[in-house]
């Protein structure tokens, strides 16, 4: 078994004094007085909005702050110049906590309540990865001051994880071992409404499937061209086909990244980004070969040739619903989140974009029911949680009825509606790293159904394969 494994002791900070005067032993009062620290950090990588694997200041921001903490940091992990790791503390159980800080391309907004893109930008937080990871850092670091304040063994370590977004950057660090000593891995993410319950994922896999044809002039000399966007065409055609045969956690989605540049060339290249998703990694794998077949049968049909790249998979997320619960408790015991009038006004605005998928504003300030239900989202967080015992919530950092991945999320996410929404989670997050240091019952009760629900014989395997991490998939 593999282990996380520091840097050589003079290349990093040692684990120092935490200021007296923090020596609280709550850790949601010792969460709160971070709550500047996480609207600062939180606004800044909102500001930079850094595609997956390019969030270099953004990850040196976050090492920056957990190194002045005291944290042990050891950057470039898994081969991913912006994945980390910076851990606090000695022996003990290990308890991390996941940290995301990419952005999503082609979408921008300023923090206003009306449409309103940046020009000058080209990525946008639409997913909230900078509360994510401000909110986590913030968590961590108030944990660190809660074992140290009440002399409690044990170590908290923050996996800053690039690229969720398409890049699978979780994966790679799983499959590297960096999560194998983990007792208990937590993470959170931004919506619109606050809830811990056991919501599962869609395992998915992606790839770019790339047609290779001949140019030739398509009025002058039709008959020598092989077209590359009627190889990309007829596959989009049998994959459109193959989806009335699929079964109904399917989920399969692409773009045209690229077809020629003028009617009258015939384009020697072609390119189609695919992503296939299902609950079941099994299902996807099977679909998968469907797809390939479809590319290959749509190249012979059309005198082109085809290869592909497997960009990013994800293994479906393992609930643990003895820390599920737990995890429900402490955000209840915390609520939810509440605006000023100036924030009321603004949400007021950004509502009436939502026509009727707009939500009662009230909704920020409630935590929905507890319940287990299927997501049909994908996060590498799943693949984390067949390494190790995994637990999440969401905070509702976007006005209620947001669409993750739309403007309005960008804009509550450089907003202080996000800030609040990031704040609370890092409450709850630190609460629930408290309970599981001090409670060792709920670490083996929770180590007990994980061992139960992979099962004796299983063994861990990525979706994307011995593929080393695609590094310029945003290029």
């Amino acid at each position: 078994m593999r282990t996380f494994r520091a840097l050589p002791a003079a290349v990093l900070l040692t684990t120092t004094s935490i200021s007296a005067a923090a020596q609280s032993t709550d850790p949601v009062a010792l969460a709160a007085a971070e709550d500047a620290r996480t609207e600062r950090l939180a606004k800044q990588i909102w500001e930079w909005a850094e595609l997956g694997y390019q969030e270099t200041r953004s990850s040196l921001l976050l090492q920056d702050e957990l190194k002045k903490a005291g944290f042990r940091v050891t950057a470039g992990v898994a081969d991913i110049p912006t994945a980390f790791v910076a851990e606090w503390g000695e022996g003990g159980p290990v308890i991390g906590i996941l940290a995301e800080y990419d952005a999503l391309p082609g979408i921008t907004q300023s923090a206003s309540a009306v449409r309103d893109p940046i020009e000058a930008k080209h990525a946008g937080h639409a997913c909230g990865h900078n509360l994510f990871g401000a909110a986590s850092t913030s968590a961590a670091i108030a944990t660190a001051k809660w074992l140290q304040a009440t002399g409690m063994p044990g170590r908290i370590r923050l996996y800053g994880t690039p690229a969720e977004e398409g890049g699978s950057g979780k994966v790679y660090m799983t499959r590297a071992g960096l999560f194998d000593d983990v007792d208990v891995a937590l993470h959170w993410h931004a919506d619109d409404e606050n809830s811990a319950a056991a919501t599962t994922s869609l395992a998915n896999r992606s790839a770019k499937f790339r047609f290779h044809g001949v140019s030739a002039h398509a009025a002058g000399a039709p008959e020598r061209g092989r077209s590359a966007l009627d190889g990309v065409e007829a596959m989009n055609m049998m994959v459109n086909m193959m989806r009335e045969h699929t079964s109904m956690d399917s989920r399969i989605h692409y773009v045209i990244t690229e077809g020629g540049s003028a009617p009258n060339v015939v384009p020697d290249f072609a390119e189609v980004f695919y992503y296939v998703r299902h609950s079941d990694a099994d299902e996807v794998r099977a679909m998968w070969d469907r797809l390939e077949a479809a590319a290959k049968g749509a190249a012979m049909g059309t005198g082109t040739t085809v290869d592909w790249e497997i960009i990013h998979g994800n293994n479906p997320l393992l609930v643990n619903e003895t820390l599920a619960k737990v995890m429900d408790r402490k955000l209840r015991e915390l609520g939810g989140v509440t605006y000023t009038a100036e924030e009321r006004a603004w949400a007021e605005e950004l509502s009436k974009s939502f026509g009727d998928s707009a939500k009662p504003l009230e909704n920020a300030a409630r935590v929905e029911p507890y319940e287990k239900s299927l997501g049909y989202g994908s996060t590498d967080v799943g693949d984390v949680s067949w390494a190790t015992p995994t637990v999440g919530l969401r905070a509702a950092t976007w006005v209620p009825g947001t669409s993750a991945h739309s403007w309005q999320a960008v804009a509550a996410s450089g907003y202080s509606i996000g800030a609040k929404g990031a704040q609370l989670a890092s409450k709850t997050l630190a609460s629930m790293a408290a309970e599981l240091f001090s409670n060792p019952a709920l670490r083996q009760a929770a180590r007990a159904e994980f061992d139960a629900s992979r099962g004796p014989d299983y063994e861990y395997v990525s979706l994307v394969g011995d593929r080393a991490p695609p590094l310029d998939f945003r290029e």
